[in-house]
């Protein structure tokens, strides 16, 4: 059995941070477990942002660096650095959202290209990464999604899309760096999985190079998941997913309210629970067709995971498993997961202040929907604090 003590050892978990870099992180978790202070300071922030007040300096100090790595890429050197004195691993992530210009999802390609050619160079940077949405508008997605009829101008628009996978998808090959693409709304998901596919059929045919994600929170993707696995047997290649929980869980169930259509959503946290740990079981059961890169920041599930790949006889290391959380999170399961020998990288956000706050938002939101996660933050906080005396 693995001890179900590992995750305690709060040393070990913030053994990167200073005194105060643990007051901050302390200080900024207990305002994000105050829902109506989420919602006042996302409001002042994007307004404040919106007409150009001065409050990059703050945001900077606070909030920006603690969940992410830098403003460009150089700045995130010395956090990547770090982060391997430790053995665990970086994937840079250029979260920019919410642009809807054809020359921003070209730039975002370039940004993706340079990010893999530079994680080839790099044995600390296994991966590369970035979402549908950065590589074409929304509307365009949904629309491909739900079947309907494109215009010359938007089948123009979508033929650039798949062009600009095929880049990022041969590049990734090249350069032997796998990369994860994120998911998004399930509205528009359908042909992101389907580009996907395609791109799994045409350049995982030695190993699993393209990562698609898999949102656990639907209820459907267990499902999904055996159908897929089932035409890649059939056509002779390897699929590669990373697994979540979810992130736009309010944002689903009140569009499929509004609209009067089923929500894609589990029923309650704990069937979710129980659905992502099925989706993690069946893929670690079919490792040799399957990579997995388990993103969760729940105790229970990767304990889970420890123990069947215990089970199965497999090395903490197998280079088929990794395990992942986002940059300022869950470091008591990062760190002391890496220190027992796991395959572990944080996924570290970087971009411009101003153009990365949607991001920092959406995750600001997260958190708080999550209380339990947040407290337990809180806590191991709290117990280095008086570990060390501050």
């Amino acid at each position: 059995m693995i001890p179900k003590t590992l995750f305690e050892d709060t040393e070990t978990a913030f053994s990167l941070k200073s005194d105060s870099e643990l007051e901050r992180a302390y200080f900024l978790f207990k305002m994000i477990s105050k829902e109506p202070l989420v919602r006042i300071g996302t409001s002042v922030t994007k307004f404040a942002l919106n007409v150009n007040l001065p409050v990059e300096g703050l945001i900077r100090s606070t909030v920006f660096d603690h969940f992410c790595g830098g403003v460009s890429e150089d700045d995130c050197a010395s956090t990547v650095e770090k982060l391997a004195g430790v053995d665990v691993y970086s994937v840079l992530d250029y979260s920019v959202e919410g642009k809807e210009e054809e020359q921003q999802f070209d730039r975002t390609l370039d940004k993706v290209m340079e990010l893999t050619r530079h994680a080839k160079d790099n044995p600390n940077m296994p991966f590369a990464v970035f979402k549908p949405t950065g590589f074409g508008r929304f509307a365009i997605w949904q629309k491909v999604s739900e079947g309907g009829e494109l215009s010359s101008e938007e089948k123009a628009e979508w033929e650039r899309i798949v062009a600009r996978y095929d880049t990022i998808c041969a590049e990734a090959v090249r350069c032997d760096v796998v990369l994860l693409i994120d998911g998004e709304e399930s509205w528009m998901q359908q042909a992101a999985d389907d580009l996907c596919e395609a791109m799994m059929q045409k350049y995982n045919k030695e190993k699993p190079i393209v990562y698609n994600t898999l949102q656990c929170y639907r209820w459907d993707r267990l499902a999904y998941l055996k159908e897929i696995h089932q035409r890649a047997r059939e056509n002779n290649y390897h699929l590669g997913f990373k697994i979540v929980r979810g992130a736009y869980m309010e944002k689903e169930n009140d569009r499929a309210e509004a609209k009067g259509y089923p929500t894609p959503i589990c029923g309650s946290k704990s069937e979710t629970d129980e659905h992502f740990n099925q989706v993690m079981r069946y893929i670690l059961d079919n490792l040799s067709e399957i990579g997995l890169f388990l993103g969760t920041h729940n105790e229970l599930s990767t304990y889970l995971a420890m123990e069947r790949m215990k089970e199965m006889g497999l090395n903490e290391n197998d280079k088929q498993v990794w395990f992942g959380q986002l940059f300022g999170m869950s470091d008591h399961i990062s760190y002391n997961l890496a220190k027992a020998g796991y395959n572990v990288a944080k996924y570290i956000p970087f971009g411009p202040v101003k153009d990365v706050m949607p991001y920092l938002i959406r995750r600001a939101e997260e958190n708080t929907s999550v209380a339990g996660q947040t407290n337990r933050e809180l806590d191991l906080l709290k117990r280095e604090k008086q570990r060390r005396g501050i």
